[in-house]
C-alpha cells in the first residue's frame, strides 16, 4: 500500500512535468499546483488501466503511462483555461 501511494506520487511529478511541457504556451500554474494534476491524472490513469487490464504486462505498462500523461495534459489545460493557476497574483497596476 504504502509503495503504491510513493509510486504514485512520483508518477504525479513526472507526468504533471511533462504535460506542462507538452502543453503549447506559458502556463501561470505553481509546482504545487501541477503536482497535483499530475497525482491526480496519475491514480485516474491507474483505476482505468486496470479496470480495463492494461496494467496487467510483465514489462513497462507502456499504455498506462500514456494514459496518465494524456489525463495530465487535460489536467493542465483545464485548470490553465479556467484561470485556477493565477490565485495568487493581482490584475493591472494600482493607482
Amino acid at each position: 500500500m504504502i509503495g503504491a501511494i510513493v509510486s504514485a506520487l512520483v508518477i504525479g511529478a513526472i507526468v504533471g512535468a511533462l504535460a506542462r511541457l507538452i502543453v503549447p504556451g506559458k502556463q501561470s500554474m505553481s509546482i504545487g499546483l501541477t503536482l497535483i494534476v499530475g497525482i491526480v491524472a496519475a491514480l485516474i490513469g491507474t483505476l482505468i488501466a486496470h479496470a480495463f487490464g492494461w496494467a496487467d504486462t510483465r514489462g513497462i505498462d507502456w499504455i498506462e503511462h500514456i494514459l496518465q500523461l494524456a489525463l495530465a495534459v487535460v489536467g493542465v489545460l483545464l485548470v490553465t483555461r479556467m484561470g485556477m493557476g493565477r490565485a495568487g497574483r493581482t490584475r493591472g497596476t494600482p493607482t
